[in-house]
């Protein structure tokens, strides 16, 4: 396996981003790229050199001031001034791997050709994308419309030899890891601010992860669902194939052909029922779940769509002779794709705290809060509050940020998508469904103890006597904290390909990102 990937015209698959990140893959570009991104620098120069005609951030000021004319001698300062006066973020620290995907995504955004900028600055961004150097990002400042602004500026700080990073785990100066590779700062040519700072890199990084955790936090949901509707002695029946053929929901059917898979040859599943119906949070699984995976999937077309197209201002057209200053940099594609994803993504944590209720209150045999001695002992009481108030959270979080839209640049900028914050919501919204499920599994493999000697199908007993090496059962009342915290952890320990591997131990073939 090859340790590089090659930067050219064919599109970026969210597997191939996957394995370049967490397999540590370095990248360069092809041949081809290499010459797009000559040619449209060549062209730039030579219609700057034969025309004073003003165009939009090469020649002239940036926003409101787009009618102020700049003399050539002044083109690399009006460059440098956009990315130092841009650098206004705020807030948290982007991690790390959403900020290695940004370089990634602005890397692969420029090869295309039509942002007229230098070979030796799209290098300079390999540089620090093959030597995890990262630029400081912060969470806050993009409006989401003019590109992201304020977080791509804080990215191409150190192009200039300007900002910090972080190296080795330390946030140092620019100019201290410029001096350790014996690199100099790049002196930024006319158009190249613009085109670093334009673009939706900001977002779409974080849409790309936002995606990977879905891909996994949803079939983790599905596992852990199966769990709780085996020790809650539910049915078995809603999930027949003949139910979902009648209402073909792509991501329905999936869901529920995938429980009848996870439960097959489950002692408990198979036993009689004593009622006739669950409740709507075991009944409705498939309805419930695959409905956000049908929602994953079309994010997942809109961000690949977005990652594999140029997304500066304005745009250079060599072969049609052509300078078009529009509007690509305009997020609101991705703003109503994140806060759908958010909307789908509450749902899942939505009805598994349902479920962990439903596993607590004393019912089918289980005893109450899932403790011997309830009263004395109140067992698995809190964990449910605990659950219900992210429940709580992450309907704040999905409201919609895409329905807003604040004013800026003096006007020109009059609209905007607020797709950054959507983002960054959605981010901390699938980090709390994490939680969330991390909590509901806590609970059902508690309470499928009280079924035994009965047991769960081959794989869920496989998977439980996984988790049991990591969080034991409950006897009595103590800090429950700690038993969740370990829960969590066993739940994202795994890459996604570590995780299928994982599953195809136990007999499990799943490609999650298919």
């Amino acid at each position: 396996m090859s340790k590089y990937y090659t930067i050219s015209s064919s599109n970026l698959l969210l597997r191939d981003i996957h394995d370049i990140i967490f397999n540590k893959k370095k990248i360069k570009l092809s041949d081809e790229a290499i010459e797009r991104i000559k040619k449209s620098k060549a062209y730039l120069d030579a219609k700057l050199t034969e025309s004073d005609k003003p165009f939009y951030g090469i020649n002239t000021g940036f926003g409101s001031l787009y009618n102020v004319k700049i003399s050539k001698r002044d083109l690399t300062k009006l460059q440098e001034n956009l990315v130092m006066s841009h650098a206004c973020g705020t807030g948290e620290k982007v991690p790390e791997d959403i900020v290695k995907i940004m370089l990634l995504l602005k890397i692969k955004s420029l090869s295309f050709g039509h942002s007229g900028v230098q070979l030796k600055t799209v290098k300079r961004l390999i540089d620090f994308f093959n030597n995890d150097i990262f630029p400081f990002v912060y969470t806050q400042g993009s409006l989401g419309a003019s590109g992201d602004l304020a977080p791509l500026a804080h990215l191409s700080l150190p192009i200039i030899g300007k900002g910090k990073v972080t190296y080795k785990n330390r946030l140092i100066n620019t100019s201290t890891v410029l001096k350790k590779f014996n690199w100099k700062p790049i002196k930024l040519e006319a158009k190249e601010g613009l085109a670093l700072l334009n673009g939706t890199q900001f977002m779409t990084a974080y849409g790309i992860y936002c995606l990977l955790l879905s891909h996994k936090a949803s079939y983790l949901a599905d596992i852990i669902a199966s769990i709780s509707l085996d020790a809650y002695d539910g049915r078995i029946e809603p999930f027949n194939d003949l139910v979902h053929i009648i209402r073909p929901h792509a991501g329905q059917l999936k869901v529920a052909r995938r429980f009848t898979k996870f439960l097959e040859g489950s002692e408990l599943i198979s036993r009689e029922k004593e009622h006739v119906q669950d409740p709507y949070s075991f009944r409705c699984i498939p309805q419930v779940h695959g409905a956000t995976k049908d929602t994953i999937d079309f994010v997942e077309k809109t961000i690949i769509t977005e990652i594999n197209s140029v997304t500066d201002n304005p745009n250079i057209f060599p072969d049609e002779d052509e300078i078009i200053s529009a509007g690509n940099f305009h997020g609101q594609p991705l703003a109503l794709a994140f806060d759908y994803l958010k909307i789908a993504m509450a749902e899942i944590g939505n009805i598994s705290e349902r479920r962990v209720f439903q596993l607590v209150s004393g019912l089918r045999g289980l005893p109450a809060f899932l403790v011997d001695n309830p009263g004395l002992n109140s067992g698995f009481m809190i964990p449910q509050y605990t659950a219900a108030s992210i429940v709580s959270a992450n309907k704040q979080l999905a409201t919609p940020a895409s329905i807003d839209s604040i004013v800026s640049s003096n006007g020109q900028e009059d609209h905007v998508s607020m797709g950054a914050n959507a983002a960054t919501q959605a981010y901390s919204l699938i980090r709390n469904v994490e939680r969330i499920i991390a909590i509901e599994l806590f609970n059902a493999s508690q309470a499928i103890e009280f079924r035994r000697p009965l047991k769960s199908s081959d794989f869920i007993e496989s998977f439980l006597k996984a988790y049991r090496k990591e969080v034991k059962f409950i006897k009595k009342d103590e800090i429950l904290h700690d038993d969740i915290e370990k829960t969590i952890q066993f739940l994202k320990q795994y890459t996604i390909t570590e995780f299928e591997l994982f599953l195809n131990d136990y007999g499990i073939k799943v490609n999650l990102l298919n």
